[in-house]
């Protein structure tokens, strides 16, 4: 038997490449309205899979919020080819962005930012 070391790697990478983000849960209309109303902080993003920056942002948010800080914090991932009801309901026009809120508002959002330092500025406002 002939074994190809690279396959399991590869097959490992695809597997994670296409699913969707462990630190966010799906978009639902109903599960977002709970999340905003109980005044705890909440973050939307609205990726594309084949935006870059997208990409870029993806590390950076799945590290923040796997810190302490941002325990009690509730995301939530909007595809922005699938699912345009979603971004009516956020006033969302482009992937890649961030959205935060605190206090069942709105407090901050930003557009096609890779930069991990503003991305945490950004989740801040929403403690």
């Amino acid at each position: 038997m002939i074994r190809n070391p690279l396959l399991p790697g590869a097959c490992a990478g695809a597997i994670l490449c296409c699913a969707a983000p462990a630190f966010a849960a799906p978009f639902s209309a109903e599960a977002f309205d709970a999340a905003v109303a109980s005044g705890g902080p909440v973050l939307v993003h609205v990726a594309a899979p084949w935006c870059p920056i997208c990409k870029a942002q993806h590390p950076v948010l799945e590290k923040l919020l796997a810190d302490p800080r941002f325990a009690k914090m509730q995301a939530f991932d909007i595809d922005f080819d699938t699912n345009k009801p979603a971004l009516r309901k956020v006033g969302a026009q482009l992937q890649s962005t961030l959205i935060v809120y605190k206090g069942g508002k709105e407090v901050g959002r930003s557009v096609g930012e890779p930069q991990p330092e503003w991305i945490e500025d950004l989740l801040e406002r929403a403690l």
